[in-house]
């Protein structure tokens, strides 16, 4: 099956067409997404309503770009020494006991 986009500038500007074939989407549902990413189906669907996720609604199915769920993992990534590993220790107060 193939789609055509049709992109659209300002008034009076250009108009492009580009032919898409659904074909050479890898399309993944919303429990092996889940899985990939390792998180419950219902943090996936926090990424997804965060806007940090990008989904597709086809009827009742949301399906996502397999492509698209590489790029979120690959946003991701923390960078070397950025990780602040040293988190205070608890502070108890025991004067109350």
């Amino acid at each position: 099956m193939y789609f055509q986009l049709i992109s659209l500038t300002q008034p009076g500007g250009s108009t492009t067409v580009d032919d898409v074939s659904t074909a050479d989407i890898e399309w993944l549902n919303t429990a092996e997404t889940a899985r990939r990413l390792g998180v419950t189906p219902r943090t996936l669907y926090r990424f997804i309503d965060d806007g940090q996720l990008p989904a597709y609604r086809f009827g009742r199915v949301i399906r996502l770009k397999e492509t698209e769920v590489e790029e979120f993992i690959e946003r991701c990534r923390i960078q070397p020494g950025t990780l602040d590993v040293t988190t205070p220790a608890p502070q108890h107060d025991l004067s109350d006991v």
